[in-house]
């Protein structure tokens, strides 16, 4: 028989167990009533202003991990394969909330405005956290992708959070962003065009976009997981780590032997980089 996934009861999709089978290699799903799913949770009117919330049993106090899908900000959504399963499977039995958040894509809205975006959900998420048995102040950023790349403008500059009402979250994990310096990328010759799309040909946009121009000393803790299979991931994060040591910031570096799609859908399974990954974040929300 194949793998099973989760159960949608009355309006709720329950968590199956076998959210942990895909992601541990089980093969028997077991049903686990207790964990549920709140699915598109508005933040704006726009359709894509949409967020699930994944709740462990009996949430009392909870951290939350503010989970934002990549895709070349053009694409993507919050429940595309390797954004949430191997995440949920391991983060909801420690007793964290995860939440996975769409944004509105390009050519209707571009990385700042998605960051902006992202600011607003969080802080619709925060008004909502006690209803869930989570704790507004206890919230850690993850994106993969284009997606570590807002998350990181965000910690960069923490006012774009301040200015959408949001509470100031504990910290951010950035998995494999190589738009950490936005301007450097686009003054290349050589540059991909998809950063053409998203970016445009304005130097002043560039540099508003761009979690190295925008880095100060009251950033966000975060960590910088990339890609050592790519040539321009690791060197960005590092950039970014060595002026965050010049702002008393911290930013921490962890390169991995993983494709840059591996990075965001191994999370959570087995391994030492999960474990790392989970010791940050534990170091973050510890009461």
């Amino acid at each position: 028989m194949g793998k099973r996934r989760a159960y949608v009861v009355a309006g709720a999709a329950w968590i199956a167990l076998g959210l942990a089978g895909i992601a541990h290699g089980a093969n028997d799903d077991v049903r686990q009533p207790e964990s549920r799913v709140v699915h598109d949770v508005a933040y704006g009117s726009d359709p894509r202003q949409r967020f699930d919330v994944y709740l462990p049993p009996s949430p009392h106090d909870a951290p939350v991990i503010f989970m934002v899908h990549g895709g070349a900000w053009a694409i993507g959504d919050k429940t595309n394969p390797g954004v949430v399963d191997s995440k949920a499977a391991y983060w909801l039995p420690k007793g964290y909330v995860l939440i996975s958040v769409n944004y509105r894509l390009l050519p209707g809205a571009g990385p700042l405005e998605q960051a902006n975006d992202v600011a607003r959900a969080l802080a619709a998420a925060q008004r909502l956290a006690a209803s869930w048995g989570a704790d507004s102040h206890r919230f850690v950023l993850m994106g993969h992708s284009a997606g570590a790349h807002l998350v990181a403008l965000l910690g960069a500059d923490p006012e774009l959070l301040s200015a959408a009402g949001a509470v100031r979250p504990r910290g951010v994990v950035s998995l494999d962003s190589a738009a950490m310096d936005v301007v450097q990328i686009m003054e290349f010759p050589c540059h991909p065009r998809l950063y053409d799309r998203a970016f445009g040909e304005n130097p002043r946009d560039w540099a508003a976009a761009s979690p190295y121009h925008r880095l100060r000393s009251g950033a966000l803790p975060m960590l910088a997981v990339c890609s050592s299979r790519r040539f321009d991931a690791c060197p960005q994060a590092r950039r970014l780590a060595q002026k965050a040591a010049t702002l008393g910031s911290r930013v921490d570096v962890l390169p991995q032997d993983l494709s840059h799609a591996e990075i965001n859908r191994t999370l959570g399974q087995p391994s030492d980089y999960t474990a790392r990954v989970s010791a940050f974040i534990d170091g973050l929300v510890a009461l």
